[in-house]
């Protein structure tokens, strides 16, 4: 019966993807339909869920660096952030048993004080997916969530690890050296594990086997061996293209995660009440977030965009709730009580998220209120100077297209990438790239007076992953009255269709041109080589 659930999951998500919403809040929704027909989570979905956590944990720690995690608006970001918001939910959840309210009723502060902690998380799981979804893993606000999510894992598992009986074994001190000796290994097979399946199957193993199981064998963790394994493999210069090799497996694992959440428990009134009651802690979690982030100076801008990805609850918090039920710290109830207040902060978060542009550009006059004089040194916006010619997004396809238009035109090109990393990996190359973003208002503000209107700028070339951040950017554009030439890229059919329905002089389908360019520059070097042929002959 287990693959028919998963189909039910699918045709929910499926429905639910129709109407703009991500798909895995049709997931959570068939879980809660299964457990209100009586039907529990079976063990192929259980495997398939633990499955996709530990895939999910492997690409973060593919993508890690562990730098990101020693600013101080990270680790200690991260830490003031839950020790905040932990008080602020005792209070409310300890005044609630004075109430008599039931399943509120008779909790002692020692109940409370962990049904807090459980709910100070936010989850990796959905910030993760909603990231992906919106091309925003590398952005600043992506790398900022990542990082706080990351702490937050790591203090759930010293929970686990102190408060909850799960101590290492004597094998755990053989861990460091074992990853020592591991890590060279790794990296040589990962090396020489070619491009199709073989690489495939060997992250499965990375992340299983050498993460997963031997984290398990020392009495620790198996998600935290996945995540301390791709953290190995980072910066190898394959972690990128395994990474997105194994998106898409990852994604289906996730099914079942979504799933088992759904299906965690029964749902009486009085469990949907008290779920409703402390889903409201959101509105503690979300301005603490905002406010800390602001505090280490953050633009508000990016303390906003991290605060909505984090506008959630936590699978962490499931299993710290699920530990301290077994431990009868907390009535078994408030599993399912929890695992209802996640699934709602999902489908709260989850239209959000998708908003979270059109809500910037709403309420930005409030949210720069907050911000700092004195900002981060990696969170500033740049002046676009001399520029004609404004390529944004410098992933492989802006890249070629800056290439090509510096060799070809010799004008004053520059790119514009989100991600800090790659736009120094650009100057080292010797090209003309700032770190901005073309979501970014502050950015539009400003161009607006300085250099759009001047006429300096002729051409706009949206190249950036996204098609949502493509449009973004169009509508600004439109907005300030751009009377360049714009040019964008599409994946899709229906994506070239909206560009240039909302004035794109040029839209590209990478996808079925790329052929018709192949064809053409094969068609060029011949015409070139048979020129030099013909010179050759004459001379003779």
């Amino acid at each position: 019966m287990e693959p028919l659930w998963i189909g039910i999951a699918f045709a929910l998500g499926f429905l639910i993807s129709r109407i703009g919403l991500p798909p895995m809040l049709g997931y959570l929704l068939a879980g809660f339909g299964l457990s209100f027909l009586g039907i529990e989570s079976g063990p192929v979905i259980e495997e398939i869920s633990d499955l996709g956590i530990m895939l999910l944990l492997f690409t973060i720690g593919l993508k890690l660096k562990i730098k990101n995690l020693l600013h101080p608006e990270i680790w200690a970001g991260a830490g003031i952030h839950m020790i905040l918001s932990s008080m602020g939910i005792f209070v409310g959840v300890f005044l609630l048993s004075m109430t008599g309210l039931k399943t509120f009723a008779d909790l002692t502060w020692t109940t409370a004080g962990i049904i807090a902690f459980a709910m100070s998380f936010s989850s990796t799981v959905f910030a993760v997916k909603v990231l992906e979804d919106k091309g925003e893993v590398d952005s600043l606000h992506g790398k900022v969530s990542i990082g706080l999510l990351i702490m937050q894992d790591i203090f759930a598992v010293l929970f686990l690890v102190f408060a909850a009986g799960k101590t290492p074994n004597l094998y755990a001190l053989g861990l460091p050296l074992a990853i020592l000796v591991l890590k060279p290994v790794m990296q040589y097979i990962l090396k020489h594990s070619g491009h199709g399946e073989l690489m495939i199957l060997f992250g499965f193993f990375a992340a299983v086997v050498a993460g997963g199981a031997l984290f398990e064998f020392a009495g620790i963790k198996a998600d935290l061996g996945a995540l301390v394994m791709g953290m190995m493999l980072a910066g190898h210069a394959k972690s990128e293209e395994m990474s997105k090799d194994l998106l898409k497996f990852k994604d289906i694992f996730l099914i079942g995660f979504f799933l088992t959440v759904g299906m965690s428990g029964k749902i009486t009134p009085a469990v949907l009440i008290a779920s409703l009651i402390v889903v409201t802690a959101i509105l503690v979690k979300v301005p603490l977030y905002f406010l800390v982030l602001t505090r280490f100076k953050l633009r508000a801008r990016t303390a906003f965009l991290s605060s909505l990805t984090l506008a959630n609850f936590s699978e962490f918090g499931l299993i710290v709730a699920s530990v301290g039920a077994a431990n009868q710290w907390i009535p078994n109830e408030w599993v399912t009580i929890i695992a209802l207040a996640l699934t709602i902060s999902f489908i709260i978060a989850a239209p959000l998220n998708v908003r979270s542009y059109a809500l910037i550009t709403r309420f930005h006059n409030s949210l720069i209120k907050f911000q700092q004089t004195k900002r981060l040194s990696y969170d500033r916006t740049y002046d676009i100077g001399e520029a004609e010619i404004l390529i944004f997004g410098m992933g492989s396809f802006g890249t070629s297209t800056y290439d090509t238009l510096i060799k070809t035109y010799g004008r004053k090109v520059l790119g514009l990438d989100y991600d800090e990393d790659k736009v120094q990996e650009h100057k080292n190359a010797g090209r003309q790239v700032i770190h901005d973003d073309a979501t970014d208002m502050d950015f539009w503000e400003r161009i607006n007076f300085n250099r759009i209107q001047s006429h300096q700028v002729q051409l706009v070339m949206l190249c950036m992953g996204d098609h949502k951040s493509n449009m973004y950017a169009l509508e600004r554009l439109n907005r300030i009255n751009f009377d360049g030439m714009i040019a964008a890229k599409g994946l899709y059919d229906d994506e070239v269709n909206e560009l240039k329905k909302n004035g794109v002089h040029s839209a590209y389908n990478i996808k079925s041109e790329a052929g018709a360019g192949f064809a053409e520059h094969v068609c060029r070097n011949l015409c070139q080589i048979n020129q030099q042929v013909d010179t050759t002959n004459d001379n003779r």
